[in-house]
C-alpha cells in the first residue's frame, strides 16, 4: 500500500469538514464544564490567533468563528493538515450574562467564560433555630 493511499484511508476516518463560505470549515472539538458560577467551554483551534476569532452571543446562541491563515510556505513533501477555518454554535439553555462574557486563546485552546446571572445561581438558604 503506497503513502499516498494510507494517507486518504485515515483521512476517510476523521471528521470531514463542511463546506461552508468558499473553503472547507471545520467543527473544533469542545468541552463545557458548568460549575456554580459558570459555564466554561474550551475549543481546539490550532493554527487560529486572537485577532482572526469571532465569538457571538445572540438570543441564547453562543457561536464560534475562527479564520485559519496558511499555515506553510513552499513545496510540500508531505501535506496532511487541510487548510480551512473553524465554526461551531451553541444554544444555552441557561441564563447567561451576556455582559460578564469573557474568553482567551493559549496553545492553539480557546477558553470562553459564560457567567451565570444572579436569577440562576444556587442559593444557600440558612437555617434559624427557634
Amino acid at each position: 500500500m503506497s503513502q499516498n493511499a494510507l494517507v486518504q484511508k485515515e483521512r476517510k476516518e476523521e471528521l470531514t469538514p463542511e463546506r461552508m463560505r468558499n473553503a472547507p470549515t471545520f467543527s473544533p472539538r469542545v468541552d463545557i464544564c458548568e460549575n456554580d458560577e459558570e459555564l466554561v467551554l474550551y475549543a481546539d483551534l490550532p493554527g487560529v490567533e486572537p485577532e482572526d476569532i469571532d465569538i457571538r452571543f445572540e438570543r441564547g446562541e453562543l457561536s464560534i468563528y475562527g479564520k485559519c491563515k496558511p499555515r506553510h510556505q513552499g513545496t510540500h513533501l508531505l501535506n496532511e493538515f487541510e487548510v480551512g477555518d473553524f465554526y461551531r454554535a451553541f444554544s444555552i439553555y441557561e441564563e447567561v450574562d451576556a455582559d460578564r462574557i469573557s474568553a482567551e486563546l493559549k496553545n492553539g485552546v480557546l477558553t470562553v467564560h459564560l457567567p451565570k446571572s444572579d436569577a440562576v445561581k444556587p442559593k444557600r438558604i440558612s437555617v434559624k433555630a427557634s
